[in-house]
């Protein structure tokens, strides 16, 4: 399965599957059972990370705030269309194979922060019924105040950052629920299953990874300051 994204890595299916669609014959697709009537598969994620702001948290909480002024910019190439007053329509990319694609397409609430929280929600799109899939989105990140002083020993760094900055640490709690065509459920299920969850657990790394370097690099280079090492150019 691949991404039509060339600036993500392509992501590509288990061999199994294409040996087996080779070898399967349309003859075997006609059922009395149709598509709708299959159970959906649910793939799952729990994922964490973060990422850091050379800035204060204060400064840092402004900027997410504004999340209308730079999140379609750094969510690029993914394709974002506001929904709402904090809410946005994302298209992850087109992933397909032997005839069978999904383009996810989600609703995601950015809610306004509660003690400290920042949590994201989806929501439905209007006038939209996504085709043979569902996606349970639900992301909370929190802001911590880091002093430099405790976790760099480089004098010379600590005289170029700032004394306190900021790390952003979420968690993402990820339910998919794919229709598949019954060629598909003809293969073990474990087979199925743990192929998913592996490939939903890809295009998470990869689309944080994306994000992580876009986000950090307008935040700092609207504001002026210097970029993370991690992410500074060379």
């Amino acid at each position: 399965m691949q991404s039509q994204y060339s600036e993500y890595q392509s992501i590509e299916m288990s061999e199994t599957f294409l040996d087996f669609r080779e070898n399967f014959s349309p003859a075997e697709e006609s059922s009395t059972q149709t598509a709708e009537e299959l159970e959906p598969f649910r793939f799952h994620g729990y994922f964490e990370d973060c990422m850091e702001m050379y800035a204060p948290p204060q400064v840092v909480a402004e900027y997410l705030n504004a999340h209308h002024e730079w999140f379609r910019r750094c969510a690029q190439p993914m394709k974002a269309e506001p929904l709402g007053e904090n809410g946005y329509a994302l298209v992850i990319g087109r992933f397909g194979s032997f005839g069978y694609e999904v383009e996810p397409k989600i609703g995601l609430h950015l809610l306004p922060p509660e003690a400290g929280v920042y949590r994201i929600r989806t929501i439905s799109i209007p006038d939209y019924v996504a085709p043979g899939y569902d996606v349970d989105f639900n992301a909370a990140m929190k802001l911590v105040e880091v002093n430099t002083d405790l976790v760099n020993e480089n004098t010379q760094l600590m005289k170029e950052y700032p004394s306190t900055i900021t790390r952003i640490e979420w968690q993402l709690d990820l339910a998919v629920f794919i229709k598949f065509p019954r060629f598909i459920h003809r293969l073990p299920k474990n087979l199925i299953q743990n192929t998913g969850d592996r490939l939903l657990a890809q295009i998470v790394r990869q689309v944080n990874r994306r994000l992580t370097q876009k986000v950090q690099e307008d935040f700092h280079t609207s504001l002026g300051l210097l970029l993370p090492q991690k992410i500074k150019r060379h």
